[in-house]
């Protein structure tokens, strides 16, 4: 059998960035990591490091080489924490990722009712609507929104559909005319959030198969959809928002919908986090939370998954 170590001590030179930084982590010198991870390179008879004077760069195959790493040291974390799940008192940090619109819309009102059920367990929430890297960014669980979950090493969770619709204020509705077509909102001020493409078009189709793509000039820009929710009940513009974002704006009659026979393209959200066995006992119940509270926050009660699937 392969020494585990030398792998273990892999993941945590990867992780600290530097032989250096993992040496004062470990307490063990410098040289006997170094060594210890040359050994390891032997053995395999491939390069995972390419070194620097500055920075460690891995090679394809220590890329991929480092999941499993990462997987054996995680079993051993879940390993020495397995009474946790005997007196069901998960402990610890759990680092998760979250877009803007996601974190200030559904996690405000789960998390600090998770926080309760679990004392021991802390957040650490990063909020970005960057792609993030779970495994370099040492992120325990993200949550994304895409059409479908991209193909990885990560394992994924569906929450609930994440439909889009065009809304806008009664008052422009009434200003501009009622739209019966897409086209018809070429003349009509429009809100979006920040495309990095720079090429802001609206995508919509009819039930009877019709496609069109509208493309609009946006009067405001930006990746707070508060803001442009409210810049669309002040009348300033057509946008397209989350349904569940502006379903109680339109109950209340502040918004209402723009080409409600026209279809916008679905999103699902859904929750990756990198190792199917070894979860922290933190992370694993968080997910669970996550599972059963998020379709309810949102509206979609009995959407989520039962089960986990590989994304790759």
């Amino acid at each position: 059998m392969k020494d585990l170590t030398n792998l273990a001590l892999f993941a945590h030179v990867v992780e600290h960035g530097s032989f250096s930084a993992a040496a004062r982590y470990l307490s063990v010198p410098k040289s006997t990591l170094s060594r210890r991870i040359a050994d390891l390179e032997d053995e395999l008879g491939v390069r995972l490091l390419n070194r620097t004077t500055r920075k460690l760069y891995l090679t394809d195959v220590g890329r991929e080489f480092l999941v499993h790493c990462q997987t054996l040291v995680a079993a051993a974390n879940a390993a020495e924490q397995v009474t946790q799940f005997v007196q069901e008192k998960p402990r610890g940090k759990v680092r998760v990722s979250s877009p803007y619109p996601i974190s200030q819309s559904l996690l405000v009102r789960i998390l600090p009712a998770f926080m309760q059920r679990y004392p021991d367990v802390s957040i650490d929430l990063v909020m970005t609507n960057k792609p993030v890297n779970l495994i370099e960014e040492q992120v325990d669980i993200a949550l994304r929104v895409r059409p479908t979950m991209e193909e990885s090493s990560l394992i994924g969770r569906e929450l609930l559909p994440s439909g889009q619709a065009l809304y806008a204020s009664p008052d422009l509705v009434a200003r501009m005319g009622v739209a019966t077509h897409p086209t018809d909102l070429i003349t009509w001020p429009a809100l979006s959030m920040y495309q990095s493409s720079g090429r802001y078009q609206w995508q919509l189709m009819q039930e009877g198969g019709e496609k069109v793509s509208v493309s609009y000039q946006a009067r405001l820009v930006t990746d707070d959809l508060w803001v442009l929710r409210e810049a669309a009940y002040q009348g300033q513009g057509v946008v397209s928002l989350p349904t569940y974002l502006c379903r109680e704006y339109v109950a209340e009659g502040r918004l209402v919908k723009v080409l409600p026979q026209w279809q916008m393209p679905v999103g699902k959200l859904h929750l990756v986090y990198p190792y199917r066995r070894g979860l922290l006992p933190a992370v694993r119940v968080l997910i669970d939370f996550l599972v059963e509270q998020m379709p309810i926050a949102a509206g979609f009660a009995g959407i989520a998954s039962d089960n986990d699937a590989v994304v790759s």
